[in-house]
């Protein structure tokens, strides 16, 4: 049962996805947000190192977020020949 200042996870989850999407972070990399017992896992793939700061500090911002749990990967394009 949740308390009287705690979000459910569905509510997390929302308040998570409206967040990357405002910091722009989404936009730039594949992540997926989802949320259990207000944990957070983020997974999917960035193109460029600097991109994960961001999202964890978007994340980070989200009020009633327990733990985040970072399994993004990062991917280095091939350079063309």
């Amino acid at each position: 049962m949740l308390g009287r200042n705690q979000l459910s996870d569905k509510d997390l989850l929302k308040a998570v996805n409206q967040r990357l999407m405002r910091s722009g972070t989404g936009s730039q990399s594949r992540v997926t947000a989802n949320v259990a017992k207000g944990m957070v896992t983020l997974t999917g793939t960035l193109q460029y190192a600097i991109q994960r700061a961001p999202i964890m500090k978007a994340v980070q911002s989200v009020p009633g977020i327990g733990r985040i749990v970072d399994q993004m990967v990062l991917v280095q394009k091939k350079p063309q020949q």
